[in-house]
């Protein structure tokens, strides 16, 4: 069993305690974050960051792409995805910081790997809640037209990065309050499924989302998983509150995490779970419904993106579609609350380790929270986010480059695990199945899916990748002037 490995690069081999990063100041002591966070608050920051109706939007594209097999394209992504979250529970045990793949790439792979992890998961986080803001701001607008889209896209922002200063527990509740009121509008969409199915039955049959319309097409179904793998975004989001979680920071003799990062990794593994399910339920119910066929779909590329309002809208009524549509109008702000607080979390390590500004790296005595990061983050985003706001192609343009940077960062995070189980013998006895096996197949399933990424995602994300490059090298060269370490 993993020992933990403290920021220094110092190695545990599960045998007596070892400190997490930066000592007792992490754990509660002034200058460090605050461990308040219990299994519960993890859970809602990976759902809210996630969605609990995520697929609500690629509900078309993916019933069409897969030939109307929607339900089990979801059903092995989540599958293909709890490689990942696997992984992120291996290290996270060993390695119990914040910073999340920036850190778990430091101790498998070195300095040089966890800069480019970490600085790759930037574009993630620092977009992605960039994305959700401009859904937001969408929606409020379609509600309220006299009021631009760009305006509710900042009040969104504002509203929510006030949240996340005030505290980490303050936002946990908030986020719990709006997390609930999502799956009750879930829950009002599956019991009026479930009622209409009765009462008129299933149209293109009851095993259709599961095998198909017209036959099983593995090419097709394995199309749309590259595709579905991307709603699940965000559960990692919880790895990097690994220094807030309530409970002991460090691995005992025996080698098993008691407190936090046990409890870390198991909120990593229960939200994915959890989001399969509920991503599995509304869309068998949604294709069930559905009034026009898969291949009917696959013909009207414009009416894929409301397929899953058209179809509410259709079957129960269009009280239904604007709920759901309200629903995921707040949802999204806060979405974006829980990606900006690990974007936060992922900044203030990066300071934290001098590979970012060092004001970054400063705890706030009142909140407890890394309020520089913070609104370093929400900057960032602020602009990303009004900027598309104001454009046509905005929301096209934001989300075409978001996936890259997660996914090559969840790349590193698989190459980690082997890196520090197997070759720098840095996490207790390594497991074949645990340690090399898993992060192989999560490997594979990654480069597979930034393979059948868009062209300009590509390009964005090697560009940005570069781009770090050269700012590593750059780090490097300053530091052997300066004669400290270079890895």
């Amino acid at each position: 069993m993993p020992g933990t490995i403290g920021g220094t690069g110092g190695e545990g081999a599960g045998g007596d305690a070892v400190p997490a990063a930066g000592g007792a100041g992490h754990t509660g002591a002034p200058g460090g974050l605050r461990r308040t966070l219990t299994f519960r608050d993890l859970i809602v920051y990976g759902l809210l960051f996630i969605a609990p109706m995520a697929p609500v939007g690629i509900f078309g594209t993916l019933q069409a792409k897969s030939h109307g097999a929607i339900t089990l394209v979801y059903l092995v992504a989540t599958v293909a995805m709890a490689f990942t979250a696997y992984s992120y529970a291996q290290m996270v045990r060993v390695a119990p910081q914040a910073g999340s793949v920036y850190t778990y790439a430091r101790v498998g792979l070195g300095e040089g790997a966890g800069f480019v992890a970490g600085w790759m998961a930037m574009l993630d986080y620092l977009l992605i809640p960039a994305v959700a803001y401009l859904f937001s701001g969408i929606a409020l607008h379609a509600l309220v037209p006299s009021v631009h889209q760009w305006v509710w896209t900042a009040l969104a922002v504002a509203v929510t990065t006030l949240l996340n200063l005030w505290g980490v527990r303050t936002a946990a509740r908030a986020g719990f309050a709006v997390l609930a009121m999502e799956i009750v509008v879930l829950a009002v969409f599956v019991v009026s499924a479930v009622a209409e199915l009765i009462a008129h039955g299933a149209p293109h049959g009851w095993t259709a989302p599961l095998t198909g319309e017209g036959g099983f097409a593995v090419g097709a179904v394995l199309a749309a998983v590259s595709v579905a793998v991307l709603s699940y975004l965000g559960f990692d989001a919880i790895a990097s509150f690994a220094e807030e979680a309530a409970g002991p920071a460090v691995t005992g003799k025996g080698g098993r995490a008691p407190g936090g990062p046990d409890r870390v990794a198991r909120a990593v593994l229960t939200c994915l779970v959890v989001a399969g399910v509920l991503f599995a339920v509304q869309t068998y119910l949604a294709a069930l419904l559905m009034p026009m066929s898969a291949a009917e779909l696959a013909a009207r590329p414009g009416e894929q993106g409301g397929a899953f309002y058209a179809t509410v809208d259709a079957a129960v009524g269009g009280w239904l579609r604007d709920l759901v549509a309200v629903s995921k109008a707040v949802g999204a702000a806060f979405a974006a609350l829980a990606g900006q607080a690990a974007a936060g979390r992922l900044l203030f390590a990066m300071a934290r380790d001098r590979r970012l500004p060092g004001a970054m790296s400063k705890v706030d005595a009142g909140s407890g929270v890394p309020r520089r990061a913070l609104l370093g983050a929400a900057l960032v985003t602020l602009v990303a986010a009004v900027w598309a706001a104001r454009r046509d192609d905005g929301l096209d343009q934001v989300s075409s480059v978001v996936n890259v940077g997660a996914l090559t960062a969840f790349g590193l995070l698989h190459a980690s695990v082997i890196g520090c189980f197997w070759i720098r013998r840095a996490g207790g006895v390594p497991s074949v199945l645990r340690h090399l096996v898993v992060p192989l197949l999560g490997l594979a399933v990654v480069v597979a899916v930034i393979v059948e990424a868009a062209g300009t995602a590509q390009a964005v994300g090697g560009s940005w990748l570069v781009m770090g490059l050269v700012v590593l090298a750059v780090q490097y060269r300053g530091r052997a002037r300066a004669g400290g370490p270079q890895s």
